[in-house]
């Protein structure tokens, strides 16, 4: 599993400025939107709803901008936009497979979005199907803090999850992250928050099942480049790609 999280600590080695907090909401908000129209619009009685707010408030967030998304999603609030999850696929540099989850109120719009940030970075919008072979989706937990290894391997096997893998939640900041089945996904972190750990989130995601190793730093600074136009898109909600590069090549990227 090594390196199925390396776009993730990119980004956050990358620091965003709080520029980049409008961008973060927007996101999150559509996030609401959709999980409230897909349920019940109760956190309480929607776990993937109960999720969503936990990030927003996470990402600070107002209480009023979650209440106002989660109105929207119930249909009580006019919004004018009515958006639907697509996932997306393509390849970056170097045959990199790269998976999108989008959240749009117009799909052309963003293909074309999508197809430029590719093309203009050495890679190029696929087909439906033509990468996701390569990925297998998952529940994950992530928990914050040194934890002693005995008592969440009882934990974790009592919430039905598949194995755990010490990861780093900020820079020096230890945690764990916890995988299991995606339908097993509230029970576990149930479980888990039971048992007293704290639970930074809890989320599903994609997960390569073998990963390119990106060696050339010409293609690891386009690649890094493409993934950064990804992300950067309003209607993309997350971004998962295939490849692993040494720590010090990412550095010298990100410059």
């Amino acid at each position: 599993m090594a390196g199925h999280s390396k776009w993730a600590n990119i980004k956050r080695q990358k620091a965003r400025v709080d520029a980049v907090k409008g961008k973060t909401f927007t996101k999150i908000s559509r996030e609401i939107i959709v999980a409230a129209r897909s349920g019940l619009p109760d956190p309480e009685a929607n776990f993937q709803l109960r999720t969503a707010v936990d990030k927003a408030k996470a990402a600070g967030i107002p209480n009023d901008n979650i209440q106002r998304a989660i109105a929207k999603g119930a249909g009580t609030w006019d919004s004018g936009s009515d958006y639907e999850a697509i996932r997306y696929e393509g390849y970056g540099p170097g045959g990199v497979a790269v998976l999108i989850e989008a959240l749009t109120d117009n799909r052309n719009r963003t293909a074309a979005d999508l197809r430029a940030a590719f093309s203009k970075n050495g890679g190029n919008l696929g087909e439906t199907g033509c990468v996701s072979w390569m990925f297998e989706q998952k529940g994950v937990v992530t928990l914050k803090s040194e934890v002693d290894e005995d008592e969440l391997l009882e934990a974790s096997i009592e919430g039905g999850a598949e194995f755990y893998e010490a990861t780093e939640i900020d820079e020096d900041v230890p945690g764990y992250e916890v995988f299991t089945e995606v339908t097993n996904l509230e029970h576990l972190n149930q479980t888990l928050k039971e048992r007293g750990y704290e639970i930074v989130r809890a989320e599903l995601r994609w997960i390569a099942n073998n990963n390119v190793e990106v060696t050339d730093p010409e293609q690891a600074r386009s690649l890094l480049k493409m993934m950064d136009a990804l992300d950067d898109l309003d209607d993309v909600q997350n971004v998962t790609a295939n490849f692993d590069m040494a720590d010090n090549l990412v550095e010298m990227s990100l410059v």
